[in-house]
């Protein structure tokens, strides 16, 4: 069940029971694709930074260990040692990322394996399938993501068959939280939402699988080539005609910016490799902006590297002994920057709840932004 608590403007506060427990939001899922967030962080590094849903992948999870494994050791919650909420991308963004590998059809879609090239179909009950074989708590409907620049005629046939897509999944998710052998029988779907930047595609489609009465509602195909301004006026244009009493979750997305931007046009739900990612490379998200800890300027820099943040990172080592780490090519200094990252992500957020509770977000965004803006001149 999902409660809608306060609103400002299109912004929400809410909150989503499931089975694994209570989603506040709006929330930041961190993408774990493998069951593992890249850079060497637990589960219960998770715990202590905050983090209330752990993202996994339907595909690469299918491809190894294999979700018949998962199913046998009692399902992804048990297998990665995570007792909270865990979201299942259903594999359809593969469709698009690996456009050079695959085949699509009505039935659904042939891949070739990223890792050993042997031939894989996947159509909405073979994703539904998987998804139930994981356990997740939330499965994602199977889907195409459409290029954001594609032809409109093709956008249009490729959203068409994502909708009849999701009447198929939905019927087999019924089926498949029926059984009695079934590891999670109140496993939540999710619909996505496509049209590249075609704004009545995307809200004809809208207007469509919001009739279908699903658990949430997603908007698929951005950040993958439009505009920021792009992004937020398809979000504008379409998250009125999606139900405001679902979560509404925008895919892939993103930047600090975008998600203060996107909680402000209604959406409750991001997730994003940004962070990790980001991480590894030696780049720390900070309430002052962004720090690049390979500069040399961070060389002699005994501070942390956010004045104002709490995380375990921050709380005991410094910017320079994090560059030294980078220089040297040590593990350790890309486990601490992912670790700081998804800390400030999942603070932001819990932020967010608080100003969205107090009546203040439109302020406490425009003071966010502005000292994000600063990038990283402390």
């Amino acid at each position: 069940m999902y409660e809608v608590l306060k609103t400002e403007g299109r912004a929400k506060r809410a909150v989503l029971h499931t089975v694994h427990g209570d989603i506040q939001t709006p929330v930041f899922m961190n993408v774990g694709t493998a069951a593992a967030i890249k850079g060497a962080v637990a589960t219960s590094d998770l715990e202590q930074i905050g983090t209330q849903v752990q993202l996994s992948n339907t595909y690469h999870l299918h491809v190894r260990p294999g979700d018949e494994v998962v199913r046998k050791l009692g399902g992804l919650h048990k297998f990665m040692s995570w007792n909270k909420p865990i979201l299942t991308d259903s594999g359809g963004f593969q469709v698009f990322s690996l456009a050079g590998l695959r085949r699509i059809k009505e039935e659904g879609v042939y891949f070739q394996s990223h890792i050993d090239g042997h031939r894989i179909f996947m159509g909405p009950e073979e994703s539904m399938q998987i998804q139930s074989n994981l356990g997740s708590t939330i499965a994602m409907a199977f889907d195409e993501c459409p290029n954001s620049k594609a032809d409109y005629r093709y956008v249009k046939d490729s959203v068409d068959r994502t909708t009849r897509w999701l009447a198929r999944c939905k019927t087999k998710m019924a089926e498949l939280n029926g059984r009695e052998d079934t590891i999670n029988p109140h496993q939540l779907l999710f619909g996505i939402n496509q049209g590249a930047v075609y704004d009545d595609i995307r809200i004809d489609q809208a207007k469509q699988i919001s009739e279908m009465d699903l658990d949430g509602y997603a908007l698929g195909g951005l950040a993958v080539g439009e505009t920021h301004q792009e992004m937020y006026h398809v979000l504008e244009e379409t998250v009125p005609y999606l139900p405001v009493n679902k979560p509404t979750y925008l895919m892939g997305v993103g930047t600090p910016a975008n998600i203060l931007e996107s909680v402000e046009r209604g959406v409750d739900f991001f997730d994003c490799v940004y962070p990790s990612r980001n991480g590894r490379h030696g780049h720390a998200y900070t309430n002052l902006g962004k720090l690049n800890l390979s500069n040399a300027r961070f060389e002699l820099d005994d501070r942390p590297l956010d004045p104002e943040c709490n995380c375990p990172v921050c709380r005991r080592y410094s910017r320079a002994y994090i560059h030294h780490l980078f220089k040297a090519k040590e593990m350790l200094g890309m486990r601490f920057l992912v670790l700081h990252n998804l800390y400030f992500y999942n603070t932001m957020m819990e932020e967010i709840r608080d100003a969205l509770d107090e009546g203040r977000y439109s302020s406490y965004k425009k003071e966010k932004l502005e000292k994000m803006a600063r990038n990283g001149e402390d």
